[in-house]
């Protein structure tokens, strides 16, 4: 059985990184690592909300190449989730509305949707319980998921109960904290909340790749190592600057 090709629109948490960026990693650039087969296109951009990924014409570059029988993952929430910034969006209205569009897009193209909830942030009040500023975009997820017969990839409430696990100290790990000294880009070290470094990037995206296997979406032979550790050095980074890619917010 051939493998369909799979495309991926999404914000920072997504999109391949550069690697005069690394350790920031998003889950998409460590996919193919789940992958036999199956040919991934990371269109994800940073900076990008749902609603400026489709104004950009970011979401009409992804159609113009997606073909009948190919899958389109859809993730973003980490900038909509800012009211007060221009690419801001409400969850249950231009958020939903902008989701739509890739799913209609892509089905007008033969192409199969799956929407993908964004992973929590690392975010721990005073007593080490884990917040849900994401939550209202996951469940404006779920409900469209549902509404449009959509497959849905909860990647958010499963990060949810990951960082939870982890705790406070131990969810560091999976995202770009870095102790002074510790990383040559970041020689004062880096406190970032919202992006993942190589670890928390293999764990999201062998999430993905299990659902996708879970679901019916991806047949048995088209991924591998699913269980099997992965070696960090092992994540692939773009070796040169892509012309779309956007600054980091």
């Amino acid at each position: 059985m051939t493998a369909p090709r799979i495309f991926l629109a999404g914000d920072s948490g997504t999109a391949a990184r550069r690697r005069d960026e690394a350790p920031l990693a998003g889950w998409g650039q460590a996919l193919p690592l789940f992958l036999t087969g199956a040919e991934v296109t990371d269109a994800a951009r940073p900076g990008a909300s749902s609603r400026t990924f489709v104004e950009s014409g970011a979401l009409a570059a992804v159609l113009d190449g997606i073909a009948p029988g190919d899958l389109l993952l859809v993730s973003f929430g980490l900038n909509d989730v800012h009211t007060d910034d221009p690419r801001g969006t409400e969850p249950f209205d231009d958020y939903q509305r902008s989701l739509r569009a890739h799913v209609h897009g892509a089905r007008d193209r033969g192409a199969h949707p799956v929407l993908v909830t964004a992973y929590e942030r690392r975010l721990f009040d005073d007593q080490g319980n884990l917040l849900r500023p994401l939550g209202m975009y996951h469940a404006a997820v779920r409900e469209l998921g549902a509404s449009l017969c959509v497959p849905v990839i909860d990647l958010g409430e499963w990060s949810a109960v990951q960082w939870r696990r982890a705790g406070d100290l131990g969810s560091r790990a999976f995202f770009a904290h870095l102790e002074p000294g510790e990383h040559p880009a970041h020689p004062d070290g880096l406190r970032d909340n919202t992006h993942l470094r190589e670890r928390g990037a293999v764990e999201c995206a062998r999430f993905v790749a299990a659902e996708l296997n879970r679901q019916g979406l991806l047949a048995p032979e088209h991924l591998r190592g699913l269980d099997a550790p992965v070696p960090l050095e092992s994540v692939p980074y773009k070796e040169n600057p892509a012309a779309d890619h956007l600054e980091l917010r």
